[in-house]
């Protein structure tokens, strides 16, 4: 017998019922993910490389990693302010220490409150918020790259900033991927047009980092010069965004009666303004006179040359002014800074632009090349990272 063919009827659409809610993305967010994904795989591919180098590193020592991604030092600090605000400060602290002060709020603020709708632990939770903010951070900076020089060069910045040598501290509880998202996202709404989004994300950037000057700087500037032709919103934008990181220095200051409050509490951590003589002293101490350096102190004193000659290159290409603001005031509050010497690599964590020069050379390179020199950083960072944590016997 011939198959029986059965036609079914077709029902109007009218008449179809509606599709489940959140079964599918609208199209343009499909398009944007799918648009972004070799970035995002890349920064995780890296980044989970580095965990597992450092879980097992630290297996064969006998310990587990927990402490030191989510309690250990600074991180201390963001979960005692998130238990118990600016006053007492970590277990040891003692009552009336104003040192606490040094560390911005936006962070703990945010561990405090999704914490209080969640079943994990503040520890646990500022560790997952660090995680998710790496990957907010990856696609910002994937964006700008994109939008500069195309997908191929935004994907490897985006894997080149996962593959930094202190990049373990992305996944951390500590500030520098919140900051980093906020000022990639905040760029890429002053190189888009966005002035709300950029003066707002500003703000925020504002409140996280003593650096979100840096971000504050880059959009106040791109806002002023895009006012001169006529734009409200970019005076707007320029106006508002150093409103987060003036406001709670000057609420430190109205808390200790003084001014000058904040920096007074950065003194009391050994960190002043020297425009740099320090920095210079501790160069020629580690790479010329010291007969037997210490690694970690090498690493940093060579991320601190290449920082400044990347910056040198940035300039001589011509990059957009905002992100030339952003890096050169980043540079120039880490290296003019008379404090300690050992946390400055991961200071210049944010500084995402100065990849730039590297991810077009990259970029440019024949495929196994370019295949080698990103293996090769994701192994050497993964390397550096758990050395960090594990053998280094400072802070990160």
């Amino acid at each position: 017998m011939p198959p029986v063919l059965t036609v079914r009827p077709t029902v109007p659409a009218s008449r179809r019922p509606p599709s489940p809610p959140g079964v599918r993305l609208p199209k343009r967010v499909r398009g944007t993910v799918r648009h972004a994904a070799p970035a995002l795989l890349g920064h995780l591919a890296v980044r989970l490389l580095g965990l597992f180098v450092l879980g097992r590193w630290a297996h064969l020592r006998g310990h587990g990693i927990w402490p030191q991604l989510a309690t250990d030092w600074d991180s201390r600090w963001y979960l005692a302010i998130a238990d118990h605000g600016y006053e007492p400060g970590p277990p040891g602290e003692p009552p009336g220490s104003h040192r606490p002060m040094a560390f911005f709020p936006l962070f703990p603020a945010l561990v405090k409150a999704v914490a209080a709708v969640t079943p994990g632990s503040r520890a646990s939770v500022a560790l997952v918020l660090a995680v998710l903010c790496s990957v907010a951070a990856a696609w910002g900076i994937f964006a700008v790259g994109d939008r500069l020089y195309g997908r191929r060069v935004g994907t490897v910045l985006a894997v080149l900033w996962g593959a930094l040598p202190v990049a373990v501290v992305q996944w951390m509880g500590y500030t520098e991927s919140l900051f980093t998202a906020l000022a990639a996202w905040s760029l890429y709404a002053v190189l888009d047009g966005r002035w709300a989004w950029a003066g707002g994300l500003a703000v925020a950037a504002g409140l996280t980092r003593p650096t979100g000057i840096a971000v504050a700087a880059a959009v106040t500037v791109a806002g002023l010069l895009a006012a001169r032709r006529g734009s409200r919103p970019a005076l707007a934008a320029a106006l508002a965004a150093p409103l987060g990181w003036v406001g709670y220095v000057g609420w430190v200051g109205l808390r200790l009666g003084r001014w000058d409050g904040y920096f007074a509490v950065q003194e009391s951590w050994g960190n002043a303004w020297d425009g740099g003589t320090v920095t210079l002293r501790q160069l020629r101490r580690q790479l010329v006179y010291t007969q037997d350096p210490q690694l970690f102190l090498v690493m940093v004193s060579l991320v601190l040359i290449g920082a400044t000659a990347l910056f040198a290159l940035c300039v001589a290409d011509r990059q957009p002014l905002p992100l030339l603001v952003f890096a050169g005031v980043l540079l120039l509050v880490v290296l003019g800074s008379g404090g300690v010497y050992f946390p400055r690599a991961r200071f210049l964590l944010p500084g995402f632009p100065l990849l730039l020069p590297l991810a077009l050379a990259v970029a440019r390179a024949r495929r196994h090349v370019a295949a080698l020199v990103l293996g090769g950083a994701a192994l050497s960072s993964a390397w550096l990272g758990a050395y960090m944590l594990l053998v280094w016997r400072g802070a990160p």
